[in-house]
């Protein structure tokens, strides 16, 4: 299978996804959403990943590309291309199916669970509940014929799943323990006081077996998401 990642900044990249490409023999290929030129041809993946950044889906003024990539979200999703968005990546497939997306009334940054919707579709096991990472500003609406997969306490919209090939994170499930260190220095001006809020202290301090808990939920999603994907034999 031949994965497509779209970066938005430096400091987050598909992290555990990597691994997970890796082990399973997949191509991983990451290209920079912002650089000039044309994006890849649609031909050349069959596995869309779309990931986090600090900018908004609504700043198509200040950031040009945004547009562009929206478009490129559209053609892959109608082409019934596997597309997985984190994060930013969640709110811009969002977008793209015509949901709202603005500015939460609080940031979620820190660890802290999800749990499990009664609309999560059955080919997903989630756990009831998963400590798992977050680091947003904004949220989404669920799409029109999406099933939301996950809540958290902070944000009512953790997940979706429109049409068994999109699927849309709100949290870092793929994020490592030095993702949390770059985007927390990267970041850094965010960690103010509030009460979904932790301090870099915290953000660092995560036990191993949370990470390695999320890690395999992650394997697991990422193996029932591409279950009998289709890829270009002339590829």
């Amino acid at each position: 299978m031949r994965i497509l990642c779209l970066k938005h900044i430096a400091f987050e990249g598909p992290g555990m996804i990597a691994v997970w490409a890796q082990q399973n023999g997949h191509s991983l290929d990451i290209h920079l959403a912002s650089s000039k030129g044309p994006l890849p041809s649609m031909e050349s993946f069959d596995f869309l990943l779309i990931m986090g950044g600090p900018m908004s889906t609504y700043e198509d003024e200040r950031y040009p590309w945004i547009a562009r990539e929206k478009s490129y979200i559209r053609s892959a999703i109608a082409r019934k291309k596997r597309v997985l968005g984190i994060c930013l990546g969640a709110q811009l497939i969002a977008h793209t199916l015509g949901a709202k997306v603005q500015s939460a009334p609080h940031k979620e940054i820190g660890w802290f669970p999800i749990q499990r919707d009664t609309d999560c579709p059955e080919q997903f096991k989630l756990p009831g509940t998963l400590k798992v990472f977050h680091w947003h500003g904004d949220q989404f609406e669920v799409p029109k014929g999406a099933h939301r997969i996950a809540a958290s306490e902070a944000c009512p919209n953790q997940g979706f799943l429109y049409r068994s090939h999109v699927l849309a994170l709100q949290c870092h499930l793929e994020i490592t323990r030095e993702g949390v260190t770059l985007l927390s220095t990267a970041c850094s001006n965010e960690l103010i006081e509030g009460r979904y809020i932790q301090n870099a202290a915290t953000l660092q301090s995560a036990p191993a077996c949370d990470l390695d808990r999320m890690h395999h939920i992650l394997f697991e999603l990422l193996d029932q998401f591409t279950a009998g994907i289709q890829t270009d034999p002339s590829a």
